[in-house]
Parts: C-alpha cells; structure tokens; sequence
C-alpha cells in the first residue's frame, strides 16, 4: 500500500484536513494491518468508499481468502467513511462487525465498495459488499462506528501513528 496519493477524496475534505495540518492519505490509509495485508484505498468519500486487497498472502490454509481478512478489508473501509462522515472533530471508533462469506476465492484481487446505512451524530452505519474480480459477492459486512469527539491530543497521536 505505501504512497495512497492515488486516494479521491472531495476537494472540501482535503481543504477541511490540510487546515488542521492533517496529511489525508496517512490518515485515511489501511494502517499497519492493511500495509501488511495490501489493502489499497482507492476512493474515499462519505458517500461511498473503495478499496482493494489481494487474495495471494491472505490465505486460510484451504487456499481460500481467509474470512479475516475479509473483516479486515470491511473494518477500514467502513471506518474510512465514518471518519469522513464525522469530520475533523470526530474519531470513529468500531463498535460492531459482521461479516457473511458467501463465496471463496483463490487468486486476484477483491474489492470492497463501503456505502452508508446510517449516518447520525453519535454512530455511522456502513454496508461493505466485497467482489471478486468477475465480480461476484464473496463478503457481505455491515460496520457500526461511534464517533468520538477528538480530544486535544487525539489528532498529533493519529498523524504521528501514520
């Protein structure tokens, strides 16, 4: 994953970050986790958030896509939307996950599309519908955040984390 300067993110969004000092595509990345696994985020908005993990390296022992990782893919592309629905001020933090695997795959790249269910102050709600390159559902995910009120120090602990 590395460099996410291929990230698109609304222009009134990056405005909104780079004011605060805040470098959206470390932000916004997949983190520690999602470097390792190879998640690629290659849209994001509130609206509607994209991203893409390779199959190879991501394996249960059956040479399937392991359900985990799956869940991976799903927790950071619904917390991607939740942190941009929330905004600067506020943190979103996973407080539900489930995940159904319908189908297994074995080599390629899944992707992951995140839209909303709900989008309130206190909690956002986002489906994760993840496909296989022929585009067939391999996952369903639904992904509940809180969104936290950033604290002072929240914002330099995030950045200095990326």
């Amino acid at each position: 994953m590395g460099e996410q300067q291929h990230v698109k993110f609304p222009q009134e969004v990056i405005d909104e970050y780079a004011a605060l000092g805040v470098d959206l595509p470390a932000l916004f990345s997949a983190g520690h986790l999602g470097t390792r696994m190879g998640v690629e985020i290659v849209e994001a908005s509130a609206d509607r958030v994209v991203g893409t993990m390779p199959v190879e390296g991501n394996t249960q022992p059956y040479g399937l896509l392991h359900g985990g990782a799956s869940a991976v893919l799903a927790e950071t592309l619904g917390s991607v939307g939740s942190m941009l629905h929330g905004g600067s001020s506020k943190i979103a933090v996973g407080v539900d996950l489930n995940c159904t695997h319908h189908r297994g795959a074995r080599s390629g790249l899944v992707t992951g599309v995140a839209t909303p269910v709900h989008r309130g102050r206190s909690t956002a709600t986002y489906e994760i519908v993840i496909s296989d390159e022929e585009g067939r559902r391999v996952c369903s995910a639904r992904l509940t955040c809180l969104l936290r009120d950033v604290n002072p120090g929240d914002a330099a602990h995030i950045v200095a984390a990326n």
